[in-house]
């Protein structure tokens, strides 16, 4: 059924149709429309066999969810920014068990200074915790990869994280396909956990390994990732043969035939950049994209075979690994089968900032020309960030950073100490 409708309502409406038997919610913005209106169908009666828990902070969430899921039950949560990392320590916990809980992150940054704005530094913080990440690049994909999502967890034993643009999905009103409860069941069957907790043979679980298993368990959890590269792909195409549309997967491409410029991104900005890429091509520009569905586990092969023809590869990516640069990139470097092969890292979009097809194609074609950094930050205001840097070496107490970057640049009521 075609209908316009808020991302947060979309997925909300999606995960309702997976059938959850325990909703753990805490709101925090971007994601809270999400779990309201989970709410409102739980109240209703709309959602049936569900209990929704309102629970005291993010870290309650997750441990909820951990219990849920232990105990047999399709357990659901979301969260965003500063929430997931509160909830960090239960978040290493559930994958760590293997419960195969589903929850969205509606993308925001993280401070200080407080900023509610999108970006991936939340997500990307969590990269290494064993949970599946996937990244929707629009609200049908956000819906489609819930439903995708429950599939593969359950299948795996293992929790999947869901990725969607704070505000820039959340909160956008979009044309979605909402598929049929009938369509759902048809794909995502009855739960049936791998483990549960049963009275009637008493286990523990998340009980103290020493150094003589330990590493046999966390292998165990590689693994399933390792696994979880060859049924995404399969899960997707059975998603195709019943909803008729193809959604998820591994990664996809957008004209690429011939190009030997390719560039990498990952989320809602990859729009924008399909635009710039329509416009550059129109003047003869031989580029493509290469979009990123699944970042953990990280594609290897789709990536070194969707890079193989490149020539140069520019890697967008919402987050900053601080000290270093990319985080994406340092993921594609390891794909490329020509390691020679010329790899630019532009840092765009940082707590909320737009990206503009203008921005991005001056980026390209500085990198076509050989001209760009090999680390570069989009529409940075290089005279507002020298002016901090000036005024530390002449006084010691320079004051807060965010507050002497906002006074260089002329903003009431910022003040240094």
């Amino acid at each position: 059924m075609l209908k316009q409708t808020e991302g947060s309502n979309a997925v909300a409406e999606a995960v309702a149709l997976c059938r959850p038997e325990v909703i753990c919610a805490y709101p925090i913005s971007p994601q809270t429309h999400i779990v309201e209106g989970l709410g409102e169908m739980v109240k209703s009666g709309a959602l049936g066999n569900c209990e929704f828990i309102n629970v005291e902070s993010e870290f309650a969430a997750m441990s909820v969810a951990i219990g849920a899921s232990a105990a047999g039950a399709r357990a659901y949560t979301a969260t965003a920014s500063q929430g997931l990392l509160f909830m960090a320590e239960a978040v290493f916990n559930a994958s760590g068990l293997g419960l195969p809980i589903v929850m969205t992150v509606a993308n925001r940054a993280i401070g200080a200074p407080i900023n509610i704005w999108n970006d991936h530094t939340d997500a990307m913080s969590q990269r290494d915790c064993g949970w599946i990440q996937l990244f929707a690049e629009d609200n049908q994909e956000a819906l489609d990869l819930h439903i995708q999502a429950f599939r593969l967890g359950e299948e795996l034993s293992l929790p999947v994280m869901v990725c969607m643009d704070g505000f820039i999905l959340t909160h956008a009103y979009e044309r979605v396909d909402i598929p049929s409860q009938a369509q759902v069941d048809a794909y995502l069957p009855p739960y049936e956990p791998r483990q549960i907790l049963d009275p009637a043979e008493p286990v523990s679980i998340g009980a103290m390994v020493g150094p003589e298993a330990f590493m046999e368990v966390r292998y165990l959890a590689h693994a399933k990732q390792m696994q979880a590269l060859e049924l995404i792909p399969h899960y997707a195409e059975e998603f195709r043969s019943v909803f008729g549309r193809g959604s998820g997967g591994l990664l996809h491409s957008y004209r690429v035939e011939d190009a030997d410029t390719l560039v990498v991104a990952l989320g809602s900005v990859l729009g924008t950049i399909k635009d710039t890429v329509d416009e550059m091509r129109a003047n003869g520009t031989r580029i493509g994209v290469i979009g990123i569905t699944c970042f953990r586990p990280w594609p290897l092969a789709a990536v070194r075979a969707a890079l193989s023809g490149a020539q140069r590869v520019v890697v967008l990516e919402k987050s900053l690994a601080v000290g270093l640069g990319g985080i994406v990139s340092s993921n594609v470097r390891t794909s490329l089968a020509a390691p020679a092969t010329p790899v630019y890292t532009v840092i765009a979009g940082l707590g909320g900032r737009n990206i503009t097809r203008a921005s991005l194609h001056k980026a390209f074609a500085e990198a076509i020309a050989g001209t760009l950094e090999s680390v570069t930050f989009l529409d940075l205001d290089r005279a507002a960030v020298d002016r901090v840097l000036a005024r530390e070496r002449e006084v010691r107490r320079s004051g807060p950073i965010a507050e002497a970057v906002l006074r260089g640049m002329g903003a009431p009521g910022a003040r240094i100490g």
